[in-house]
């Protein structure tokens, strides 16, 4: 099935990932799917969280924010609001359970790493954007703690890739990689965390219009699947 874009339905957005993007931070990337574009910069600290100390572990955090003019119409920051929302709480969390699902925190010693998303444009799949270049970045940042040993070299605290994606129902045809015109009339929207092995870390899925069966639920998993391989393609590629 054609989409406005010219895509078939089991099509990606055009990605690129292109690490290193921020000279201040351990580790970065600057990822584009589609006319989404999202800034994930990660942050190397010497120290756990308080409630971790002292047990030989590390920790992987995430925090994940949108510019206010990421969208067609300016938003206040949240900042100033005086309180984070729902929506970027929920986010920060997804993300952060997905890249500690890839990482040995006993190989990664009493390090935090901090993962910043920045959301420059949205388009949709903010989210699912969010974890794959977060991804490139921690991997970067690791890199970076390992040349200045503060990881020994020997050490592996990455035990897999990580990716997400979104697939929905769009006029009753399963479709992945859902750009903000077609998410917004979707009947069933549903973003997917998997891991280079196939694994699933997370699956979010809302019927918005009519329920979803148990074949839609297959083919929607199967778009997923097919996505993230070809991410965690491209992951690899900037990785080398």
């Amino acid at each position: 099935m054609a989409r406005k874009d010219g895509r078939t339905a089991d099509a990606l957005r055009p990605v690129t990932i292109e690490r290193g993007w921020s000279a201040q931070a351990e580790g970065s990337a600057l990822i584009s799917v589609g006319s989404t574009k999202v800034l994930c910069t990660a942050s190397v600290q010497p120290t756990v969280p308080r409630w971790m100390a002292g047990k030989g572990k590390g920790w992987v955090t995430a925090e994940y924010s949108m510019l206010p003019r990421s969208t067609n119409e300016r938003m206040d920051r949240e900042s100033v609001k005086g309180r984070i929302g729902g929506r970027t709480h929920e986010i920060s969390r997804l993300v952060g359970r997905s890249l500690r699902a890839v990482v040995d925190m006993k190989a990664l010693g009493e390090l935090s790493i901090v993962v910043d998303c920045d959301v420059l444009q949205a388009d949709g799949g903010t989210r699912c954007a969010s974890i794959t270049g977060a991804y490139v970045a921690l991997a970067e940042a690791i890199e970076w703690a390992k040349a200045q040993k503060r990881i020994p070299a020997s050490a592996n605290p990455l035990i897999d890739s990580v990716s997400a994606i979104s697939v929905g129902i769009v006029d009753g045809a399963p479709m992945l990689d859902l750009a903000y015109v077609e998410d917004s009339k979707a009947e069933t929207d549903m973003n997917v965390v998997v891991t280079g092995r196939g694994l699933f870390v997370e699956v979010q899925g809302t019927a918005e219009g009519a329920p979803f069966d148990r074949t839609e639920l297959g083919a929607l998993l199967d778009l997923a699947t097919g996505g993230c391989d070809e991410l965690a393609a491209i992951q690899r590629s900037v990785l080398a």
